[in-house]
Order: C-alpha cells, then structure tokens, then sequence
C-alpha cells in the first residue's frame, strides 16, 4: 500500500476516454436534473448576493448552535497507541458554529448542499484520495457511508432482470442491496487468493443469452475481502482488468480495508501505495468505479465515504444521491459529522497527518492479528479440526473447519450455546440457481468455514478462541467414537 503510483501504460491513454453510458440504468437515463441548482450555479463566485430564492430557514432558528469534536493528535510515532491509552500530545478540539469563525460554520454545515458533498469535505477527501491513489479522469464523491455509496452505484447500474457478479462469498448486507430492483447475483469461484480470473472468464464466455444479457457489473472488495480476508495480488487485478476490457464490464471497487494492508517486514509502511498494492484504478482508464472509505474504520461514528466515478458517470452519481437521499431536514443524517471541520483544513490533521494515523491504526490491527493466530495456535489448531491463516488485510480471519457434508449450522448453534458467536460461511454464500449452475460442486459442499474477527480486545480474542477450540472438540469427538 502506501511507493510509486504505476503509470498509465501508453496503450491505454486518457486522451480518448471510454464511453459508458451504454451502462446506465433506466433509472439513471429518467433522471433530470434539477434547475434550481443550475440557477444557483450562476451566483458562485458572485460575493454579496441578496438571496429570496432559497427554501431553506435561517441558520438564527436551527436547535443547534455549536459542536465540538475532541481528535486524536498526529504528533506522535504512534498516534493510536497514544490515543488508546491516554499518552502523548494534547488532543484537538476541532468546533463548528454559527457565531464563531471556523472553516465549515454550523450555517453551511446545516444547509442545502451539493449532491456531490458539502464542498470543503469534497475537497479533502479529493486531496487524500490523490495522494494515494491519484486515479485519472475521476471525481469524488462523497455519501453517507459505504454501503450508502455502493447502494446508489448499483441503481445507477442496474435493470430488473439483470446479473451481476461478486465473489462466492460476500458481505450479505451488500449483495441483498440490489435484490428489491430485480437484479440477481452469480458468484464467481474463489480461492486462497481471492477470485480466480479464469473462473470469472468461464462465466462471462459462456453466458446463456436464455438467463438474461450477460453480467455487466463485477463487485470486488480487493484488499482483505469480507469474509474470507483475501487479498488479490497485481498479477490477479492486472487478469481481471483484462477480461473486464474484454467483456465490457465495469468493475465496482469496494476499498474499505485499504489501509488494513499487513506487511510481515517490521518498521512503518511506505507513505505511497507500491506497486503490488496499487488499484486497478490507479493505472487503468475508466472501468473501474470504486467506493472507498478515507475515514475508513479510523472513526467508525464519523464516517463518511467518498466514491470516485470514471468521467462518464461522473453527473449521473451526484444526480442519483440527490434523488435518493437529499433529505428534506435541516438535520440531516450526515450533517453532525459533515459540519465540523475536517481533518485536512487548517489546525487539523492533514493529508500527512491523516497518513500517520491509519499507519499506526494498521500497525494497531497487525498487533491484534498476532495475538488472535497466537491464541487460535494454542486453543484451537491443536485439536486439528480447523486451520487458519493469517489475512493480509482486513480484520477477519476465514477459518476453515475439517469436515465435508456435515450438519454445519448445527456447530454454529453449538457455539451460540457455549457463549461465542461467530459468523457461518452459509451467511456469506452468494445463492446458486439450479438451472444454470453446477450441479456438481454446489456452493453448500463448500460452506464449512466460520468468520471470525480480531478487531475486538485480547480478552475476548481469548475467550473466544478457548470456547471455539472446546465446541470443536466436543462436536467431533463423538462421532469417532
């Protein structure tokens, strides 16, 4: 992750971009936009201006006058061990308000916005987004959260009938997003590495017209994969991108573990992403969308996501969040966490800053893998009816249990019932259709796998562990006997 940004190979140059309208759904073709906003294009750059055309009241009758956030310093080495235990340099008190002067007042931070973000937090998120990954021809952004963004990326995207493709296994909460607008899934088939290409070049060659048009859209979580915590390699992205060229289909890049990348050397990370780390979309014209968090998991209560939509879809993103969710409240969800100033602008963080903390945040996490394989060594892998291996990114560990055709959900009740809860791989499994998918080696012969997380504390790491190894002892023992 954070050395040298790969260049754009001369075959690929941006002068001509791809046009991907084609893509569109209906949805997104029926969508306006709005004139008001044209109109209130032409005050900008116009100071003074006497307005009788908003709709919006006056900031003197909102319920809130000030808010004030307290945030970690940057000062240190390790910031997030400092913050974590009370040590190092004084915290920043970062305040929005209508009375005092600040970057982002309460007054615009409350107020009608751009579909595209308020524009000082655009603005920073756009600076953090260039300084990693300096992806060509694209725009920011920003929406409520990830899954807000993948949301909006999957109606801008999709018709009713439609197919898209993800991994086998898949953050559920993402693949239902597109279910209730008629579009299915199939899962592509995965293996330590994360999607196989040739198994994604299988699907799309041999397609049945009979099922629908062929999938258009590829989900992906490349880094740390949720659930399985697998990591494509370049030599992977580079196959992929190639067939996605090959078969016209738009890759939806979803980054959230982008700065839980693990490096086995000691000693901090690079500042800039290498080239074994670098995104599709960093070197590649306009097929990828992606849909990252900066904030990441770095302060989960003041996130914010920022997308980065290719040139042709650059309007249609805004035009959709507008549509969909610019709420008619002054106080709006996303409004607490928009209007303080962010972490970028004057007394804050800073892009450099930002970059020390989700270093150290990453060390944080690498720590607590190590602890987590250390306890699964010692509670677990000895009874030797489960195997682990430690993710390279992410926060979850994708154990696999030793058995085949077993009653796997019965474990998982086991474990409820010995006190732990972990999560079962049949949550995560993209449904198969019997009519055109293998018969041979369904999905279900592959789900004896649970995920579990290292992001909690040691002491439930711990406990955990000793419970899972205990279940699986107990589980399986009898039925030797």
């Amino acid at each position: 992750m954070p050395s040298a940004i790969l260049s754009s190979p001369p075959s690929i140059a941006m002068s001509t971009p791809v046009d991907l309208s084609h893509h569109l759904s209906t949805e997104a073709r029926r969508r306006k936009p709005n004139p008001m906003k044209a109109i209130w294009k032409l005050t900008r750059g116009r100071p003074n201006m006497v307005s009788l055309a908003n709709g919006d009241p006056h900031y003197s009758l909102y319920p809130i006058r000030k808010i004030e956030y307290e945030v970690a310093s940057v000062k240190e080495e390790d910031p997030v061990g400092s913050w974590r235990q009370g040590l190092g340099s004084p915290s920043l008190t970062i305040t929005s308000s209508t009375s005092k002067s600040c970057v982002v007042p309460l007054q615009a931070g409350l107020a009608y916005t751009h579909g595209a973000g308020l524009p000082e937090a655009q603005r920073v998120v756009t600076e953090i987004t260039n300084f990693y990954h300096n992806a060509p021809d694209h725009v920011c952004t920003l929406t409520l959260g990830n899954s807000d963004g993948i949301a909006k990326i999957f109606r801008l995207l999709g018709e009713p009938g439609d197919t898209f493709l993800a991994d086998e296994f898949a953050f559920s909460s993402v693949t239902n997003t597109p279910l209730a607008h008629g579009v299915s899934w199939a899962g592509i088939r995965m293996d330590e590495g994360g999607l196989i290409p040739s198994e994604l070049e299988r699907v799309l060659a041999t397609w049945d017209p009979a099922r629908g048009r062929r999938p258009h859209v590829l989900y992906l979580v490349p880094c740390g994969q949720n659930p399985t915590g697998s990591t494509l390699s370049l030599a992977r992205r580079t196959a992929i991108y190639a067939i996605a060229q090959r078969f016209d289909l738009l890759i939806v890049e979803d980054d959230p573990y982008y700065f839980l990348q693990y490096d086995d050397a000691p000693g901090p990370r690079p500042t800039r992403p290498s080239a074994s780390r670098a995104r599709c979309s960093a070197w590649t014209p306009t097929a990828a969308s992606s849909a990252s968090t900066p904030s990441l998991r770095s302060s989960r209560p003041a996130r914010a996501s920022a997308g980065s939509p290719p040139r042709p879809l650059r309007r249609r993103a805004p035009r959709a969040h507008r549509r969909l969710h610019d709420a008619p409240a002054r106080l709006r969800p996303d409004a607490p966490r928009r209007a303080p100033r962010p972490p970028g602008d004057r007394g804050g963080w800073g892009v450099r800053g930002f970059d020390r903390w989700v270093r150290s945040l990453g060390a944080e996490y690498r720590r607590r893998r190590a602890v987590f394989l250390a306890a699964f060594a010692r509670e677990v892998a000895p009874g030797g009816w489960a195997s682990a291996g430690p993710p390279e990114a992410g926060m979850f560990v994708w154990i696999r249990v030793h058995v085949a055709r077993h009653p796997r959900f019965e474990l998982f009740e086991r474990c409820l019932d010995g006190g732990l809860v972990v999560m079962p791989a049949s949550v995560f499994a993209v449904p198969e259709d019997p009519k055109w998918d293998s018969v041979e080696d369904p999905i279900e012969d592959r789900v004896n796998y649970v995920r579990a997380t290292f992001a909690g504390t040691e002491e439930a790491m711990e406990q955990g562990l000793a419970i899972l190894g205990r279940v699986l002892q107990e589980f399986f023992v009898p039925e030797e006997q």
